[in-house]
């Protein structure tokens, strides 16, 4: 593939995608194994409700939440539409807190992934 836009894109929406354009197999493997499994256990620890407060509580840590989260792409659709109905007792779990930083987490290395398939197709990196 030789658009960088479109392997950016990729990388973004799919963690492992752009890799995998770029026949980098192992890599985007790797890559996508462990951004979907940090997304998963973020998920099921309760991390999809989180930040607990709004925009006016903490403008600075919302917007870094918000930025951190955009990064799993298609994994933020599913975050968004599972939160559209949020369950009562989802702050009350022990894990609430732990998951909604593995779902930053997550957000923060797909970044990074993107960054590194776009570092192969310009050549700085094997």
């Amino acid at each position: 593939m030789d658009n960088p836009i479109i392997i950016g894109l990729l990388a973004w929406f799919f963690p492992g995608a752009g890799h995998f354009a770029q026949k980098a197999y192992i890599r985007g493997a790797v890559i996508a194994a462990i951004v979907w499994t940090m997304f998963i256990v973020a998920i099921l620890s309760g991390g999809a409700y989180y930040p607990g407060f709004e925009f006016k509580d903490g403008a600075l840590l919302y917007l870094l939440n918000i930025f951190s989260t955009f990064g799993n792409g298609l994994g933020e659709i599913i975050r968004f539409l599972l939160t559209v109905e949020p369950a009562p007792e989802a702050a009350a779990r022990a894990t609430f807190e732990y998951g909604g930083r593995f779902l930053e987490v997550a957000g923060l290395l797909n970044y990074l992934a993107v960054i590194d398939a776009l570092d192969i197709h310009y050549g700085r990196k094997k």
